[in-house]
């Protein structure tokens, strides 16, 4: 235990005698200087308490000059040795002592300086060790929490408790984890104001910084400095405070961009155990990156295989329950599509709080997820997951297929999902099982090169050319076949439409102004949207 300058004084072993008014300060003592310079300035920190015999303090204006520059260096308290030089602390000691507050104490000749401070080390050194040994006890706790079957959300509950605050994990921009410290905790238990799981602003500096405590998932950029966070944080986070709350982030190694930060609400204490906190996150999120990419490519594999016909039936109904999902009820496909160059990130990416449960497979380098129907409570709808793709800073586009239940219902939904890609919006929810989705779902069906030979003669006159015959064919689809339709959205005259459109009959053998043709150009457009 630290010792402070009334444990010092209350040692009967070393009969310290205090002198003077000044009260004894509540602070720990760092150390004992000893000194009989005039001005030991120079060769004090602070907090120490400064030991003399006042050997060169013969006038009573060089000990009033003594104890101000003590005072001014920092120190805790002036302890004067006499029986050599002096008999009694002089009375310029004590009266400039009492001026500035600095407590001055009377040690008695018998008492050498260095029995004060052999005290005072012996104090500081069990103290460290007394801290060492309860760092260590907090290390085995924090990280028999993480093997625990609460994972990584019950080192986060122990983490709260050791430093008596809130904390909260981001990843991607996003709220993984948290927990509250005692004093939230005890706030919401008394009925306190509370609006849930609170969450930080998500700051990447490994500082204190500024967070904005939204209960969204923004993320604000590095701020190496220290600031407070706007916005109703601590009420996010259900503890009782000011709506402007400070929050530490500190950076969590993960190998990944995902800008992974630990956020503590300030203040609180026992700091050394944060670091090996983030040591345990960070090999935490690592594993769990490299787990999460092994089971969604076996996932992936699965899905895979029904949606393309070759696992079917019983088997298949077998096969889906190993991985959570009984096709004896209905479920719905939703699949997330990125930007080419981002997709890597999809083998990887956490869900965010509520999804963490859902199957997800890779497929066609798509995260896709299946979901049950109704959907239960804990999960968010699919636009909040779209908003998390986006705070994640992925350019994304979410399709949702219908619901239904059996292994071939995977299929359906699946396709119609696909489908309802292609509208381009960020969420696509798909109205109803178009007849394009159910051919698609047969394998057996060769789709793809029959499209592929009859939109490859356009495609290569397009190219060689320039002659824009695949977008004239898509817009006459799309508008019924009004040739005045295409001509103003394409900024084209009419004739030149149906020139164009002539070429295709030349150079396909299908018609667009014939029916049985019109249909066998529209399905190929959509097999070569849909890939």
């Amino acid at each position: 235990m630290a010792i402070t300058l009334t444990d010092l004084l209350a040692d009967a072993a070393l009969g310290l005698v205090a002198e003077g008014r000044a009260v004894a300060p509540p602070h720990p003592i760092e150390w004992v200087a000893v000194t009989e310079l005039e001005d030991p300035r120079p060769f004090l920190n602070g907090a120490e308490v400064v030991l003399t015999t006042g050997v060169r303090l013969g006038t009573a204006a060089a000990q009033r000059a003594f104890v101000r520059r003590a005072h001014e260096a920092g120190a805790l308290a002036i302890g004067f040795g006499v029986g050599l030089t002096h008999q009694r602390i002089p009375a310029a000691v004590l009266a400039e002592a009492d001026d500035v507050g600095l407590p001055a104490f009377r040690v008695p000749y018998e008492v050498p300086f260095v029995a004060i401070g052999k005290r005072v080390a012996d104090a500081l050194s069990a103290d460290r060790f007394a801290g060492l040994e309860e760092l260590l006890e907090s290390h085995a706790v924090l990280a028999s929490a993480l093997l625990g079957p609460g994972g990584l959300g019950a080192l986060l509950g122990e983490l709260a408790r050791m430093l008596g605050t809130d904390v909260a994990l981001f990843q991607y921009g996003a709220r993984i984890a948290g927990a509250a410290g005692p004093a939230s905790s005890g706030a919401r238990s008394s009925g306190a104001r509370s609006s849930g799981t609170g969450s930080p602003g998500t700051g990447s500096s490994g500082t204190r910084s500024s967070g904005t405590g939204s209960p969204g998932t923004g993320a604000p950029g590095p701020d190496p400095k220290r600031g407070h966070a706007s916005g109703p944080a601590s009420a996010a986070a259900g503890a009782p405070g000011p709506e402007t709350r400070a929050w530490h982030h500190l950076p969590i190694a993960t190998g990944l961009k995902d800008r992974c930060t630990l956020a503590i609400a300030e203040p609180y204490g026992r700091a050394a155990v944060v670091e090996y906190a983030q040591n345990l996150i960070s090999v935490e999120l690592t594993n769990q990156a490299r787990n999460r990419t092994g089971m969604r490519n076996a996932v992936g594999q699965l899905l895979e295989d029904v949606v393309r016909g070759t696992l079917a039936g019983a088997e298949a109904a077998a096969r889906l329950a190993g991985t959570g999902i009984d096709t004896a009820l209905r479920h719905g496909v939703l699949i997330v599509d990125v930007a080419s160059g981002q997709r890597r990130a999809l083998r990887t990416l956490p869900l965010p709080d509520g999804w963490s449960g859902v199957p997800a497979g890779l497929v066609d380098e798509r995260l896709v997820l299946v979901l049950p129907s109704p959907a239960t409570p804990a999960i968010p709808e699919p636009a909040d997951l779209g908003r998390y793709l986006h705070g994640a800073g992925l350019t994304a586009r979410i399709g949702v297929g219908g619901t239904y239940a059996q292994p071939n219902g995977l299929r359906w939904s699946y396709f119609e999902a696909r489908e309802a890609l292609q509208r381009g919006q960020a969420l696509n929810i798909a109205d109803r099982l178009s007849l394009t989705s159910l051919l698609m779902t047969s394998a057996d069906v060769p789709l793809s090169d029959l499209a592929a030979e009859t939109l490859e003669p356009l495609e290569a006159f397009d190219e060689a050319h320039g002659a824009g015959l695949l977008a004239t064919l898509q817009r006459y689809l799309e508008l019924d076949g009004s040739v005045a339709a295409v001509a103003a959205a394409l900024g084209l005259h009419r004739n030149t439409v149906r020139y164009r459109l002539q070429q295709v009959v030349t150079l396909t053998g299908y018609d667009p102004a014939v029916t049985a043709d019109r249909v066998h150009l529209y399905l190929a457009l959509r097999i070569r949207a849909l890939g």
